[in-house]
């Protein structure tokens, strides 16, 4: 006999997975790509690399350098900190055409230089956001404000992965800070938390809290994850509750990982000509030993390895933020290793399908900062326009896509949005982007939101 409270419990969870199931079946899940791409590694270079010193030389910046800022660029602007009439700032470091493909690159980038023919380039980015935490929240999610999936959570929820002893999407972080944008960067939003990013680290425990307490034999682990199991099936046959089911996942992922997760950080396991090539040194937390991870993760099936390496916020207030001092110890400490990981990758055969994204999440003003009169060179945030590259899994090498004006201040012709990015993204990863979509609060949402367009010009 069936007391009144069980009763009530039980009709509640019937009416919620009534409720439940036509939002569930009117998600959209592609769970098999038919693109040129099958994973993505992200390289997000915390902070906003200054384009205006790496890749868009601007001659006549450097004849203006340290004039007054004309009147028409400051009318009705707004920025983050920079006071009064600020100068026009040149960069202090020379360009050359790279490659067959004649890619524009600074000096301080001797790395990349010799992979330009395998880079594609957007020099027409735009965003709407100018602080932090917004704009990066934006880039990962699609949109400003958080609580959307990010990108590698859609991923994980659309294509799944290739390797059921691994997560589907790996976060891993360098640099004394973690990105501005914190979690949010590899947050599932609403969708279910099995999605979200499953942060690594490349010193110490790989996944922190993933080995078994003092004393905990395997056998007896196995033993407690089977009563647990059967304790959360009961729950969820009772409750309705989908994330139980997560939770149930997790646990047994948690427990494959226990063997497979080891072995796959070791970066001893590499040759002494790898570890030079990346600058990786095991047991070390640096941005190459993420970079040779990385690789590791992808050859493995992870479908998204997103890696953040903060510093790149060139203010100019000291030598740890400016453009002299700062910059170049940035691109020392990550240049030769993003480098490396497109080599490794087309070596390996594996670039072809690994869509490699380096980017920062707005750029840098061509004005010297100057923040309470510092006498070191730095520039501003800058959405109006900044650059980034991309590589592998079916877009088209060696091009450049977008320009900006004479003095680096706005695009020319159409801007790229990172809407736009992430629906070519998709496309290459066989994925429309206006069919994959979670319904969640009576609306359908989707990576791209209400925009998006293919930047066709540079895709294969």
């Amino acid at each position: 006999m069936m007391d009144r409270r069980r009763f009530l419990g039980h009709c509640a969870a019937g009416l919620a997975g009534a409720a439940a199931a036509p939002f569930l079946a009117r998600s959209a899940r592609p769970r098999r790509s038919f693109g040129r791409a099958k994973r993505v590694i992200v390289l997000h270079m915390a902070g906003a690399p200054s384009q205006l010193d790496l890749f868009t030389p601007k001659p006549e910046l450097v004849k203006h350098h340290l004039q007054p800022c004309p009147d028409a660029l400051l009318k009705n602007e707004r920025f983050a900190f920079i006071k009064g009439h600020p100068k026009m700032l040149g960069s202090p470091y020379q360009f050359e055409r790279r490659g067959q493909s004649g890619a524009w690159m600074s000096e301080l980038l001797p790395e990349t230089a010799k992979i330009a023919d395998d880079l594609t380039f957007v020099h027409s980015m735009k965003t709407e956001q100018f602080n932090h935490a917004p704009a990066q929240i934006h880039l990962f999610t699609g949109h400003g404000l958080p609580g959307r999936p990010s990108l590698g959570a859609w991923l994980s929820f659309g294509l799944g992965t290739e390797n059921r002893d691994l997560p589907a999407f790996v976060v891993l972080t360098s640099g004394p800070y973690a990105p501005d944008g914190g979690a949010a960067l590899w947050g599932p939003g609403f969708l279910p938390s099995l999605h979200q990013g499953v942060r690594f680290r490349s010193q110490g425990d790989p996944v922190l809290h993933l080995a078994n307490p003092p004393g905990m034999e395997p056998a007896s682990r196995r033993r407690s994850l089977d009563a647990l199991r059967s304790l959360n099936e009961a729950g969820a046959a009772r409750h309705g509750d989908p994330e139980t089911q997560t939770r149930i996942e997790q646990y047994e992922l948690a427990w494959r990982m226990q063997s497979s997760v080891p072995e796959l950080a070791d970066l001893a396991n590499e040759s002494q000509e790898t570890l030079d090539r990346y600058g990786a040194v095991p047991g070390e937390a640096s941005f190459a030993n993420n970079a040779l991870l990385a690789r590791r993760l992808s050859e493995r099936g992870v479908r998204v390895v997103q890696l953040h390496h903060w510093g790149w916020d060139s203010h100019g207030t000291s030598p740890g933020d400016d453009i002299v001092t700062s910059l170049p110890e940035r691109c020392r400490q990550t240049e030769r290793a993003c480098a490396a990981l497109v080599s490794d990758l087309k070596e390996r055969g594996l670039l072809e399908e690994t869509i490699v994204l380096w980017t920062g999440e707005f750029g840098r003003t061509p004005m010297n900062e100057e923040r309470n009169g510092s006498q070191y060179l730095g520039r501003d945030h800058h959405p109006h326009c900044f650059t980034l590259w991309v590589a592998g899994g079916g877009f088209k090498p060696g091009v450049s896509l977008g320009e900006t004006d004479e003095l680096g201040y706005h695009v020319q012709g159409p801007a790229a949005t990172a809407n736009d990015l992430h629906a070519s993204m998709l496309h290459l990863l066989g994925v429309d982007h206006e069919r994959l979509t979670y319904r969640f609060m009576g609306r359908d949402f989707r990576l791209t939101d209400v925009a998006g367009q293919l930047m066709e010009p540079i895709l294969a």
